[in-house]
């Protein structure tokens, strides 16, 4: 599964606060991403290996609508959390059909994109991140095309050992995650949620 994780979502309702958290948790310096328009955010990104990252998304003040943005319930977040995560993928029609078929819904597949800091633009596809997949602890799949992977310009700073996932119903949760051919390790929590356990230059730290 490790293989196959291209990024964590750490949400905050402020992006200032949130690469705060981080940095004092992990001892590193966050890397300024860049702005969503379709989405209303912004985010922050830490290095979690080769092609794997942390990102930090928050509400953008710049955003046109003047309302919360629904994005990773952002308009429900009063502390910064893990709220769901992404895995590699290809053919995402296909991926999002046969989840159907098998009685999870990722939604549609929609297109995205951001400029870098350096002016780059990084197009990707994904599957609706607004779906709810099981409190989110079910990943969405994105596929960044001819885009260079964003882990691959930061600095190498902390790795991803474990993700560990909690749900009031294990049963239902271990059987979502084989319709899409992931193997997880599930307990029993009363409400969904992750626990990322990652090696960073302070120390093994749990971020949840």
């Amino acid at each position: 599964m490790l293989e196959r994780i291209d990024h964590l979502v750490f949400a905050t309702a402020d992006l200032d606060s949130g690469i705060a958290c981080v940095e004092e948790l992990f001892g590193v310096s966050v890397v300024a991403g860049g702005h969503h328009p379709d989405f209303g955010t912004h985010n922050a990104l830490v290095s979690l290996g080769q092609r794997t990252y942390l990102e930090i998304v928050a509400p953008d003040p710049k955003r046109t609508e003047p309302s919360l943005p629904e994005l990773f319930r952002l308009h429900q977040i009063d502390q910064p959390q893990l709220v769901t995560w992404a895995v590699r993928g290809n053919g995402l029609d296909n991926v999002a059909a046969n989840a159907v078929g098998a009685g999870l819904d990722l939604g549609s597949v929609a297109s995205g994109s951001r400029l870098t800091q350096e002016g780059t633009l990084l197009e990707w596809l994904l599957t609706d991140p607004y779906a709810d997949r099981l409190g989110g602890i079910i990943p969405f799949f994105i596929d960044w095309l001819d885009t260079p992977h964003p882990a691959s310009s930061l600095p190498r700073a902390c790795v991803l050992q474990r993700l560990t996932f909690l749900h009031p119903d294990v049963s239902l949760a271990e059987a979502a995650f084989t319709s899409i051919g992931i193997t997880a390790n599930v307990s029993y929590g009363p409400v969904p949620s992750m626990l990322a356990t990652i090696e960073t230059p302070t120390g093994v730290v749990t971020l949840t």
